[in-house]
């Protein structure tokens, strides 16, 4: 069941801080009241011209990433036509910079920074990782992103959710599969972004209710204290949709030979979809689990179909030849 789509998200210098500031150990010099900025362009950029005083062109909508030799070019001018430059990007519309090597800006710049609402930022990384690592943390910021109603966990190393109506048993059927050793994602609700480089979907739990679990008759349940850290993922790659459904609504279009494939589209994306009939006294844990098995074969290149055609086809030679 579709939730919500984010189309045209904003994004600002506070959202990539937090997504980032571990990975690019980020520490904020100048502008900390300023956050809130909108990032323009989810992008990088390298002043380069800029600090020889050419603006033309010059891409102020990005993060301005400042790396050794900008900094050693900075250093080689007179301290009245460094700040003049800095003033110029600051000018053209610059509202977000960060020093590599963990390099610090002078401190007329700093206090130029704080006068103009600024964010200056530092970091110990060297200036291709660090900026490698940047572009990665506003993709991942701007991706797009959908939220599903479903259960996503890991079996057999495979991310799968598990979709279907209230009451058809999708925590529970996840809660049998842990037990088995598989991990919990997310229950009941999905978030899921879109890798669009390598078009692919990702999948983790909202930040409220990860690691926790809703049992019809328990109540919640905390997934690491009861079943240990291996039993959780944070994210994991969005590669089969299982469908709950009860029986008696599609009896007639039970598959029962294999031979049908179905996909469902997500973010533009096609996912294999299998669809599991729900009635009582059936194994969920067992058919998921089976489900999941039979699809890695596929894909794989394993045919059972065909190898029982064939089998078949061989046992009614032998049969008519006496």
């Amino acid at each position: 069941m579709f939730v919500r789509a984010d189309n045209g998200i904003e994004v600002t210098l506070a959202d990539f801080y937090k997504a980032g500031r571990e990975a690019l150990k980020l520490s904020i010099l100048a502008g900390a009241g300023h956050m809130g900025t909108v990032i323009s362009e989810p992008a990088v950029n390298r002043p380069g011209l800029a600090l020889t005083g050419f603006m033309e062109h010059f891409a102020w909508d990005r993060i301005q990433l400042i790396g050794l030799s900008e900094d050693a070019y900075m250093k080689s001018l007179d301290p009245a036509t460094r700040t003049a430059r800095f003033v110029s990007m600051v000018e053209a519309g610059a509202y977000c910079f960060i020093f590599a090597y963990g390099q610090m800006p002078s401190e007329a710049n700093i206090k130029l920074a704080e006068e103009r609402g600024v964010v200056l930022m530092s970091s110990p990384l060297p200036t291709r990782r660090l900026s490698a690592q940047a572009v990665f943390a506003l993709e991942r910021l701007t991706a797009p992103r959908i939220s599903l109603y479903g259960t996503m966990i890991e079996v057999e190393g495979l991310g799968v959710m598990i979709e279907g109506d209230p009451g058809l048993g999708k925590s529970e059927t996840a809660l049998g599969l842990i037990r088995r050793g598989c991990a919990l994602v997310s229950d009941d609700l999905t978030c899921i972004r879109k890798d669009v480089g390598n078009n692919c979907l990702f999948a983790s739990a909202s930040a409220a209710t990860a690691g926790y679990m809703e049992i019809r008759g328990i109540g919640i349940v905390n997934v690491r204290r009861i079943f240990g850290a291996s039993a959780l993922r944070e994210e994991k790659r969005l590669e089969m949709v299982i469908t709950l459904k009860r029986l008696r609504d599609i009896v007639d279009k039970v598959e029962r030979v294999g031979q049908g494939r179905r996909t469902k589209e997500i973010l533009g994306v096609e996912v294999p979809n299998i669809v599991i009939p729900v009635s009582a006294g059936r194994d969920l844990v067992n058919l998921v689990e089976t489900a999941v098995k039979a699809h890695k074969l596929a894909t794989s290149g394993y045919d059972p179909v065909s190898e029982l055609s064939e089998h078949l086809r061989i046992r009614a030679e032998r049969t008519s030849n006496g």
